[in-house]
């Protein structure tokens, strides 16, 4: 069941000050936690402009949320776990799906996709943060 309070929900505001480190990224190190303040730069990058999230809905059994890598009901479908913070409004948040990196030698684990949805925060219970990273075409 979801939680519709909308006055407090912890969740939506990790993911607002993640939006807000994502639109102002710079480099730094701090505390490695979820609303650390600013955005880190890891070992095989200099700026990070993503700090890449996985979601798990109340009732998912520890599961992760995952999403279309594509909105092309024509190609195969394959899903990802992994995303990125675009837009958080009161308790909704629009998040774009990432991807593994198909080139192997890149030094980012993540591709953007054209893959949006937005999540009702009511119905997440945990976030998980992944290692900050710089993600091109953002």
């Amino acid at each position: 069941m979801c939680n519709n309070d909308n006055n407090s929900n912890c969740i939506s505001e990790i993911l607002n000050v993640i939006l807000v480190l994502q639109q102002n990224a710079c480099p730094d190190s701090c505390l490695d936690s979820c609303d650390r303040p600013v955005l880190g730069g890891g070992p095989n990058c200099l700026v990070c402009n993503t700090r890449p999230i996985q979601l798990y809905l109340c009732g998912s059994n520890g599961t992760p949320l995952a999403m279309p890598t594509t909105k092309d009901p024509i190609v195969p479908q394959t899903t990802s776990t992994v995303f990125r913070v675009e837009k958080v409004d009161n308790n909704c948040c629009t998040c774009r799906v990432l991807e593994e990196n198909p080139d192997t030698t890149s030094l980012n684990p993540y591709v953007t996709t054209t893959s949006f949805f937005t999540v009702d925060l009511g119905c997440v219970c945990a976030i998980r943060c992944l290692t900050d990273t710089y993600v091109e075409c953002i």
